[in-house]
């Protein structure tokens, strides 16, 4: 996280104090850092200097509309996964033949809204859906662009709820039988089969599982074309993972002792380990990564609201909650915790929790922090991916705001939501 950094113990988010934000703007709220998402977007798409391509910035991660903006001057295309996400992606600027669309479960509307707008490529996940397609684009006079998405049945090593290219996933086609259903779709009317999709999860920390994967989908590829199957593009997702442990160090902060296996590869490593393999067939390359590009570009801050100690455990009880960012209660997921002020004084393990009326309302448990009093405020750090994007109106709590700093000035790019709006 270059660009969120502690100066005289005080943190910043580029050249701004984050604490002068939050006094200004109240808490909890979303903070977020352009030329951090800039740096992100720059080091994954450079990666494919000379390469036909396009990097299709997952919109489920972040949909904020002032940072698809900046993707969009940055030259990226969207990976969308419903009507909605197409729509935005548009009112965003991106162009419709670099918009793809993904996911299990397409809604005739859904499909009729992406062929009106003639967006580059449908990922279609099975043989009903390819004849669903068809049929629809059939009655609507047009000819849809499709790939694939093969399962390659490959454990990504992530979290189950995430992992997406196992044969018991809900995802894909079994790549035992793609070769099968490509012939039919080929034989579809109203089909232009153009490609091969597949993503095989989130947070992969691990370069083998792309690898495998790139050469499984490269050898598919060989023997379509073999078949008179001329595919022109292959479409390899992303999962790109990112460190959450140890985002920012400083002395006055506790370490997280950590392992290989909790640190991530650059994301050019991500794409230098495939990109060999994947040339080889050919294709124009897309990719789809979110959470690489946005995760490390935004924090949550929070207020301590009370401090508890149950004589069994002590609880630092925060003004955020599992409305305002889900991860840490759904996939038991890590999020450094740092304060906005270092001090000189004591540490003492804590649970981080939320007013949610949830026992599942937490952002950390048992984890050594800092002393902190009430009023004081903290940043739970790398938040920007599935962070917004999976809140809630539960308990009725209003939406929070979204900042972003660019340098040293700083603007509000979504309205905290007030109690007289939720309805």
């Amino acid at each position: 996280m270059k660009h969120f950094h502690f100066r005289e113990n005080e943190l910043y988010c580029e050249d701004t104090p984050v604490a002068e934000i939050a006094q200004e703007f109240g808490t909890p709220l979303y903070l977020y850092s352009r030329q951090q998402l800039v740096d992100n977007f720059r080091s994954i798409d450079g990666a494919f200097a000379g390469v036909d391509h396009t990097t299709c910035y997952a919109l489920k991660a972040n949909s904020n509309h002032e940072l698809l903006k900046i993707l969009v001057a940055e030259g990226a295309g969207a990976d969308a996964v419903s009507a909605g996400e197409i729509h935005l992606a548009l009112k965003a600027g991106f162009a419709p033949s670099t918009i793809t669309f993904a996911g299990v479960g397409k809604q005739d509307a859904e499909i009729e809204f992406a062929l009106k707008h003639d967006i580059f490529a449908f990922n279609v996940e099975s043989t009903e859906e390819l004849a669903v397609i068809d049929a629809i684009a059939g009655r609507m006079g047009r000819k849809a662009r499709i790939a694939l998405r093969v399962n390659p049945d490959i454990d990504a090593s992530t979290h189950p709820y995430i992992s997406t290219g196992l044969k018991s996933n809900k995802f894909g086609i079994d790549i035992a039988v793609a070769a099968e259903v490509f012939t039919y779709a080929h034989s579809l009317p109203n089909l232009h089969v153009d490609g091969i999709h597949t993503h095989i999860g989130s947070q992969i920390l691990k370069l083998d599982p792309f690898v495998q994967t790139a050469q499984k989908v490269v050898k598919l590829v060989a023997d379509l074309r073999a078949s008179g199957i001329n595919i022109q593009h292959i479409d390899f997702g992303g999962g790109y993972g990112v460190t959450y442990k140890n985002a920012v160090k400083h002395p006055l902060l506790p370490s997280e002792e950590t392992t290989a296996a909790d640190e991530a590869p650059m994301n050019g490593e991500f794409i230098g380990a495939v990109l060999p393999i994947l040339r080889s067939a050919g294709c124009k390359i897309v990719i789809e990564p979110g959470r690489s590009i946005v995760a490390n570009t935004g924090i949550l801050v929070t207020k301590v609201l009370y401090r508890k100690d149950n004589g069994v455990k002590k609880f630092v009880i925060v003004d955020a909650g599992m409305n305002d960012l889900i991860r840490p209660s759904l996939y038991q997921a890590y999020h450094q915790i740092v304060p906005l002020t270092l001090k000189e004084g004591e540490r003492e393990s804590v649970d981080v929790v939320g007013p949610v009326c949830e026992t599942g309302d937490f952002f950390a448990r048992e984890r050594t922090l800092p002393y902190v009093h009430r009023g004081d405020m903290l940043a739970i750090l790398t938040a920007g991916a599935y962070g917004f994007s999976f809140t809630s109106h539960y308990n009725a709590r209003p939406a929070l705001a979204e900042v972003l700093v660019n340098g040293d000035k700083v603007r509000v790019i979504r309205e905290r939501e007030k109690i007289e709006d939720i309805k």
